[in-house]
């Protein structure tokens, strides 16, 4: 049975192998192996094998022949697949965020939160059209779904979203970087921030819709007059 102190080296060496494995720092096929990984992170090997096998279950790390436990490989050859779940659960989560807008209790403070959010994507556009650095923007976007997880209200919903942006986020590392589009990003994304602030769950699954479309059709590198078609998704009746 771990210790809490064991738990706590599980926890910090899964996260940091995590990260340097969706920014890119541990590539494709680099292999992950126990004494070299631990001596580096400075934990035990038991510790490491926890942070090792969630790596497993999220899908970033593979058993190899021959070589061990190895970092899985990104295409965005999987990006249509990804985006088909992507919508289905982005669109539900904004249309519950925007349903609880309306709740006597937690209301006001959501809707105070998401009108914030839309001005400061607003107030970004101007910067990244100028090609500025994007760091803080996706800083940005990474609190407007931690906002999202939160406003939906249904913590199933939202786990399963922070899995599927670990794969996203290795996605779009791939893409090219394009001031014009980052900037219609912003504008998509406050869009979507003002639909759930004004209490619109209908507003706020189309916002979305047109986003991640749009998003697809960009990282696929296709031409936005003629984008590869997203099947429409229909909600089943709640």
């Amino acid at each position: 049975m771990y210790t809490l102190l064991s738990m706590r080296a599980s926890d910090r060496a899964y996260s940091r192998l995590r990260q340097e494995i969706v920014d890119g720092l541990l590539e494709p096929g680099t292999v992950l192996g126990e004494v070299e990984q631990s001596a580096r992170l400075g934990i035990s090997r038991t510790p490491l094998r926890e942070a090792l096998a969630r790596l497993v279950a999220d899908g970033l790390a593979t058993t190899s022949r021959g070589r061990g436990l190895v970092v899985t490989a990104a295409s965005l050859a999987e990006a249509p697949r990804l985006f088909d779940l992507r919508i289905a659960l982005e669109t539900l989560a904004g249309r519950r965020a925007a349903e609880r807008t309306w709740d006597p209790e937690d209301g006001p403070g959501l809707r105070a939160r998401f009108t914030a959010l839309a001005t400061r994507f607003e107030q970004a556009t101007t910067r990244l059209s100028a090609g500025t650095d994007p760091s803080d923007y996706y800083a940005l976007t990474a609190g407007l779904d931690a906002e999202l997880d939160t406003a939906c209200g249904n913590p199933y919903l939202a786990e399963s979203l922070r899995g599927l942006r670990l794969h996203l986020g290795r996605l779009r590392r791939l893409a090219r970087n394009s001031p014009g589009r980052l900037a219609d990003s912003a504008r998509e994304h406050a869009a979507i921030s003002r639909a759930i602030a004004t209490g619109d769950p209908e507003l706020a699954a189309a916002t979305t819709i047109v986003h991640l479309r749009q998003a697809l059709v960009h990282l696929l590198g296709e031409d936005a007059e003629h984008p590869t078609p997203t099947p429409i998704i229909q909600e089943s009746a709640s």
